[in-house]
């Protein structure tokens, strides 16, 4: 009845993945059950011999643990189950949950501890997993969440680099550039975490060199992901394994960087944990690492693009400041064949700048604007100066010759790609609001604003200056001439805001 007891158990203990073992404190003894044996990587019926040879397979990491309550039994809880991990004969690592309990003699003192054993290795397997995927996925998610608010590429590198490590939980992120130097040196550009002058020391390349064969420098050869899953163990990590172990590195991965010329550079992680990098956690950080690598280039096209939009608006800021400058030279000659209007443009354009920005004009209307009143009896040039000098009253005939100089004005400013309607302001410069005008009797809203606002300004200015053929009437006489016509040749807005500023003494022709 005992054996087939004994043999059940030995049958659930078995598929339980578990097994029983003793300590006898007195000689130091280990005993094994078969069972517990074959948990600690050996034949069956094999014990180890005493507590050191137990304590050296023990995984070094748990080892000091293990061994502190091992050898002060009174350390154990009656209800608690250790997790250690245990190194095979075959270097493999796996996990057991250790339960014991302490037999004692009548006075109390210890003489023997037994307990239990099982395998959890899957159990831990599947937990670290999830908890490398967890990692991966919030670093993934931070990454994401940067990508949307840095604005410029140094910015997000270093941000990168950062949340990596502060929500992933890695031990250090950098991000390196290919350089084509001799060498082919990998310089940082970002990096976050603790490792000191750890990249100062490394000299990592890309060339086929000692130092190009790791995770960082394989990657950007050949294109293509690169783990060390152990810096212990990986003859790839050995230029670098002592300072990497020192300061906690245990295993690295790095992703390549490209955009349309190829790859140019890699984003490398290291973790504090062998085998860190399993297939569920590479592929989130990979896709990590492709966002980023769309980050830069996006980054990188926004900021082309607006480097060449800035060339763009210092071009044409040239270019018109050379239009205007060529126009105004025009009408510079202009004046020069007729003394007496000399300054009349300039004086027209003061007035009717003033006047706009009165009536709140934007700037770049105001700037248009005032180079078409600068430029607005341009046509004139093809006037003989006889006429435009006539100390007389002018014929009829004559009289249409001078009416031609809006649609002539029209003529030689129409060709030019001003950033303004120009030409129209000063083709439309002598029309009236209720078609009275000329030469094409436009009425109302046909007529463009500033072409009514320079109209104004113009008959202001000419009235109050004196001409050839009549002295000058003055402002008085100018201003009474547009309340007079104010909604019939000029527009009521227009008269309006001419008239303020002369009321309010904020604009005077004769100063």
């Amino acid at each position: 009845m005992l054996r087939e007891s004994q043999a059940r158990l030995k049958i659930a203990m078995t598929a339980a993945h578990m097994g029983a073992w003793s300590l006898d404190l007195a000689r130091g003894a280990l005993a094994y059950s078969d069972e517990f044996s074959e948990l600690m990587g050996l034949p069956s019926g094999v014990s180890h011999p005493d507590l050191e040879a137990l304590l050296a397979a023990i995984h070094r990491d748990d080892r000091e643990r293990i061994g502190a309550v091992l050898r002060h039994v009174d350390m154990l809880s009656p209800a608690g189950w250790l997790d250690f991990r245990v190194l095979w004969p075959d270097a493999s690592v796996h996990w057991l949950s250790a339960h014991a309990s302490v037999e004692r003699d009548e006075a109390g003192a210890a003489l023997k501890v037994t307990g239990l054993g099982m395998d959890i290795t899957e159990r831990k397997n599947s937990e670290l997993a999830l908890q490398r995927v967890n990692r991966a996925l919030r670093s993934l998610s931070a990454v994401n969440e940067r990508l949307i608010h840095e604005q410029d590429e140094d910015g997000l590198l270093t941000a990168v680099c950062r949340v990596i490590v502060e929500h992933g939980g890695y031990r250090m992120a950098w991000v390196g550039r290919a350089l084509h130097d001799e060498a082919r040196n990998v310089r940082c550009l970002a990096r976050y975490g603790d490792a000191g002058d750890y990249l100062e020391r490394a000299a990592i390349a890309w060339s086929v060199s000692e130092h190009g064969r790791g995770v960082t420098g394989s990657a950007i050869r050949t294109g293509t992901t690169q783990i060390n899953q152990n810096y212990a163990l990986d003859a790839g990590g050995a230029p670098w394994r002592e300072d990497a172990l020192k300061r906690g590195f245990r295993a690295s991965i790095a992703f390549p960087l490209r955009d349309a010329g190829g790859v140019h550079g890699a984003l490398t992680i290291y973790a504090a944990e062998p085998d860190s990098f399993d297939a569920d956690a590479v592929k989130l950080l990979q896709e990590l690492a492709d966002d980023l690598a769309f980050g830069i280039v996006t980054l990188r096209m926004v900021a082309e693009r607006d480097r060449m939009a800035q060339e763009q608006h210092q071009h044409e800021a040239r270019l018109r400041e050379s239009l205007i400058d060529s126009v105004q030279a025009l009408a510079t000659t202009l004046e020069m064949r007729d003394p007496y209007t000399a300054g009349h443009q300039k004086r027209v354009a003061a007035l009717a700048k003033a006047i706009g920005q009165e009536m709140g004009l934007p700037e770049q209307r105001l700037q248009g604007m005032h180079l078409a009143a600068s430029t607005h009896d341009v046509g004139k040039i093809q006037i003989p100066s006889e006429i435009l000098n006539k100390p007389g009253r002018l014929s009829g005939i004559e009289m249409e010759l001078i009416r031609t100089h809006a649609t002539a004005g029209h003529d030689i400013l129409k060709d030019i790609r001003f950033p303004w309607p120009i030409a129209r302001i000063v083709h439309e410069h002598h029309e009236h609001v209720d078609g009275s005008g000329y030469p094409n009797r436009l009425r109302g809203e046909q007529i463009l604003l500033e072409s009514s606002i320079v109209t104004v300004a113009d008959v202001v200015e000419a009235m109050t200056s004196h001409r050839p053929y009549r002295p000058g009437l003055g402002q008085e006489a100018a201003l009474e001439h547009i309340v007079q016509y104010r909604g019939s040749w000029y527009r009521n807005d227009v008269v309006d805001a001419c008239l303020k500023l002369f009321h309010e003494g904020r604009y005077d022709l004769k100063v």
